[in-house]
């Protein structure tokens, strides 16, 4: 590696420490929960994916355990060679069964599903319409297909016709709607019911990627095509197991079985890459289990969330409108919510800045996400500690 490569990069370096966005790390020496150790220190924890507190569930681990030892530690194969294990296939089902789709097929992370799912399916002559505020795996998985691609503004269904009409003009064959299921930088929900309503008059495919709904959102917790009544109508689910599900890690596709079939012989994240350990596989189908189950645990995270908007508000914090479990707390400046999450974490709050390339610039927040994990005692806690550093930054009065 010459030294003027190496130059390069810590001038770079330097550029983003320089415009305060520098990402830091601190290492948890617990299990992810509410509660959790940070460097010998206990921590409020407010921002982990963690919806219904499954991560440290004793059912989970205990079903991870027996896995490890009926099974062992991992696969050493992708899935075609001598990596599929009879509990690939029973999660497979289950996910399906559970989200109303004929089959799913499994990748080690959402982002792998995202990046696998639109190569083997549409090609030159076909078309993608995607929402601007799409996660950057549908972004990065788009760009990997050779289908025309079109924008649109976030939840803007004036301009999803418009663009679904122009792509029928210019002669798409198969036009396929990508869409978060909720938009995780916002707490935002897709508008589902118009998106299919649009996708069937101008006979559009639907995809949505539902990791910030699966477990929580909709009746026992099945997703935002349930939430809105149209799973009927939308064609291609990708989801993950790293957050609701048990928060570990994996990733899945559900649809209709010729689509799996397809994306098992073509989706190269799927072809290339390990399969997903069988500990995770046999906990994740229990962690679908409690989720389905989980009418307490999502009334507990839902009272979370109208208890802590209602707290923040209180305070004088600019929120996003919402009904999700994320609740983005806009401070604008990308120093700043590094400086508030600084602050918060000497008062015992786990909390973190998300600024440019994470959100558009000048937007910069701290991502509060409530989970079922938390007592109103802590959030009480977290709410005196938000009061307390947001007026010593001159974030509220």
């Amino acid at each position: 590696m010459t030294p003027e490569f190496l130059s390069g990069l810590a001038d770079t370096l330097r550029d983003i420490d320089n415009a305060g966005l520098m990402k830091t790390e601190r290492a948890i020496l617990s299990p992810q929960g509410g509660h959790i150790d940070v460097n010998g220190r206990e921590m409020l924890n407010l921002c982990a994916n963690n919806y219904l507190g499954l991560a440290d569930h004793p059912d989970l681990i205990e079903a991870a355990r027996g896995a490890l030892s009926d099974f062992g530690y991992g696969m050493a194969s992708v899935r075609f060679i001598c990596g599929t294990n009879s509990v690939h296939r029973d999660l497979e089902r289950r996910l399906a069964a559970y989200l109303g789709k004929d089959d799913a097929i499994l990748f080690a992370a959402c982002f792998d599903a995202n990046g696998g799912v639109f190569e083997p399916l549409l090609g030159p002559e076909d078309a993608i319409v995607s929402d601007a505020l799409n996660h950057a795996s549908i972004i990065d998985g788009i760009r990997l297909c050779k289908a025309k691609r079109y924008r649109y503004a976030n939840s803007d269904m004036n301009a999803l016709e418009d663009v679904l009409k122009k792509a029928r003009a210019e002669g798409a064959r198969h036009i396929m709607i990508a869409t978060d299921g909720v938009f995780s930088m916002d707490g935002y929900l897709a508008n589902l019911p118009e998106i299919t309503a649009l996708a069937e008059k101008h006979g559009a495919l639907v995809m949505v990627d539902d990791c910030h709904a699966t477990g929580f959102m909709g009746p026992e917790g099945r997703g935002m095509p349930h939430h809105f009544g149209v799973a009927d109508q939308v064609d291609i689910l990708t989801g993950t197991l790293g957050k609701a599900l048990g928060g570990a890690i994996g990733g899945y596709i559900a649809a209709a079985q010729p689509v799996i079939d397809l994306l098992r012989q073509r989706a190269r994240p799927y072809l290339f890459s390990n399969s997903l350990p069988p500990a995770i596989a046999v906990a994740s189908v229990t962690a679908i289990d409690l989720a389905e189950a989980g009418n307490d645990l999502r009334a507990q995270l839902f009272d979370n969330a109208i208890y802590w908007r209602n707290g923040m508000e209180s305070l004088g914090f600019e929120l996003l409108p919402g009904e999700h479990p994320i609740i983005p707390v806009m401070l604008g400046d990308a120093r700043l919510s590094q400086q508030m999450a600084a602050r918060l974490y000497e008062l015992g709050v786990y909390v973190a800045g998300f600024f440019y390339p994470v959100v558009p610039e000048g937007s910069a927040r701290i991502r509060t996400q409530m989970n079922a994990a938390l007592s109103r005692g802590d959030l009480d806690r977290a709410l005196a500690a938000f009061g307390k550093a947001g007026r010593e930054l001159g974030v509220i009065a």
